[in-house]
């Protein structure tokens, strides 16, 4: 499967219904995937998250129209899929910079253009990886705030905190877990340590049953884990055929070693 080809297809899909619904499960079953991994191909490779991509689109050629067409603003709103000339105005002025009604032939408007992807792009499929069927998991860890910007030095850091204070209490971490207040955009909001063991006033993790993708580190290197979850990200995710869950991706550190974990339908 061409990943860039597919996705010139939804984009043109979108264009040309643009005026009507759009159902993301028929944009997801052009890429045969589920909703959840099409979301986050989409936004990994397009940059723009599919729900920002469609608006941007119709208040572009809602842009145009108001150029070009003598229509009620409340017409072009529900051509365009607005409840009400309200939402629709205030979705216009946040993008145009300019309220609809003031509109005129000499008015400077934004043009989101139609993504177009370069076919002859080629991916590297080269991870090796396995699929594990894993009971249910019951974790007990403490978080930091973090952020996608900063998680790459947050992440490493808290762990050394954590790992130092309650090593010799608790034994070595087992877990890591990120979890994202946007899924869609990757947005991070916090970074887990965890422990496979209960313990007082740490938060209760539970993960449901289910298969997962791993992907063995042989090592416990921050830089090395780091190098396979950007190869995850990059290569592999775009070009899988696997429908993922809506589940935090897991770092699992036993024996030396670190499985990343991907849960899969």
């Amino acid at each position: 499967m061409n990943i860039y080809k597919v996705l010139n297809e939804i984009t043109t899909y979108i264009e040309n219904n643009l005026t009507a619904d759009i159902s993301y499960e028929e944009l997801a079953k052009i890429m045969g995937v589920n909703v959840y991994t099409f979301q986050r191909i989409f936004y990994l490779l397009a940059n723009v998250t599919i729900a920002d991509y469609i608006r941007k689109r119709r208040l572009t050629l809602a842009g145009y129209d108001l150029y070009m067409n003598k229509d009620k603003i409340i017409d072009i709103a529900v051509k365009y899929n607005y409840n009400n000339a309200t939402s629709f105005s205030r979705a216009f002025t946040r993008f145009h910079g300019i309220k609809p009604s003031l509109v005129t032939a000499g008015t400077k408007l934004k043009n989101f253009p139609q993504i177009k992807f370069d076919e002859n792009i080629k991916i590297i499929q080269d991870m090796d990886y396995s699929i594990i069927n894993l009971k249910e998991l019951v974790l007990y860890g403490v978080k930091t705030k973090t952020t996608t910007a900063t998680i790459k030095q947050d992440a490493p850091k808290f762990f050394k905190e954590v790992n130092s204070k309650y090593i010799n209490k608790y034994g070595p971490i087992n877990y890591a877990m990120t979890v994202y207040e946007d899924i869609e955009r990757y947005i991070c909001e916090a970074y887990y340590v965890l422990y496979d063991k209960k313990i007082p006033n740490f938060e209760k993790i539970v993960i449901p049953p289910g298969k997962w993708l791993t992907f063995k580190i042989k090592n416990q290197q921050t830089s090395d884990i780091q190098k396979v979850i950007i190869k995850f990200y990059n290569e592999f995710l775009p070009s899988c055929k696997f429908n993922l869950r809506n589940l935090p991706e897991l770092e699992y550190y036993h024996d030396g070693i670190t499985e990343f974990l991907v849960a899969i339908d």
